[in-house]
This record gives structure tokens, C-alpha cells and sequence, in this order.
């Protein structure tokens, strides 16, 4: 299982971008909304689970899209299921850690 990434810095937090990597590159959209799911912004390095679950167990901020990566947050207990949005039956979620 592999996710791409991008890591950033934000206001002292460490911010984390990662989705399934099969995401980056897509754009999808539903009534008036349209995201583009895009490599610039969801990163450029690919990373296997283990090291996806280190970063989300590490990361203040995360901003995280698509089924695999939800679900592997879920399982740390990261984010609620409330949480979760879908566009065109894709999830978000983004997930604050105080």
C-alpha cells in the first residue's frame, strides 16, 4: 500500500498532505465544487504504510484524501468518522491535533 506525500511546516506544526497514491493527478467534482487532487500540493515523494503511519502519528495537521489513507487513520485513531466528507465518493478529511 503506498500514499504520496508532502510534509510542510505551518505556524511551528508540522502539516502533513498525503492521499492513496492512485489520487495524484485526478480531479474530480460534484455539483459546483470541483478539487484537483494535484502532485504539487499532495506531494512528490511515495511512501509504504509504515512510514505513512509514522507520519500521521507525528504530523499536527494532516490533510488526507481517498479510501486507503482514511482508513489506516481510523485504524491509529486518528480522526473522527463525523469527520469525513466525500466528493464524487472520494473521502477527505482533515484532522487538528491540540
Amino acid at each position: 500500500m503506498q500514499f504520496s506525500v508532502r510534509l510542510t511546516g505551518y505556524q511551528e506544526n508540522t502539516m502533513l498532505n498525503i492521499c492513496d497514491v492512485d489520487l495524484v493527478g485526478k480531479k474530480i467534482s460534484e455539483n459546483n465544487l470541483q478539487v484537483d487532487i494535484s502532485k504539487n500540493y499532495y506531494g512528490k515523494e511515495i511512501v509504504e504504510k509504515n512510514e505513512a503511519e509514522n507520519l500521521l502519528k507525528n504530523s499536527s495537521i494532516i490533510n488526507m484524501v481517498g479510501k486507503e489513507i482514511i482508513s489506516l487513520s481510523m485504524n491509529l485513531g486518528i480522526g473522527s468518522e463525523k469527520g469525513i466528507k466525500k466528493i464524487s465518493g472520494v473521502p477527505f478529511l482533515i484532522v487538528y491535533k491540540i
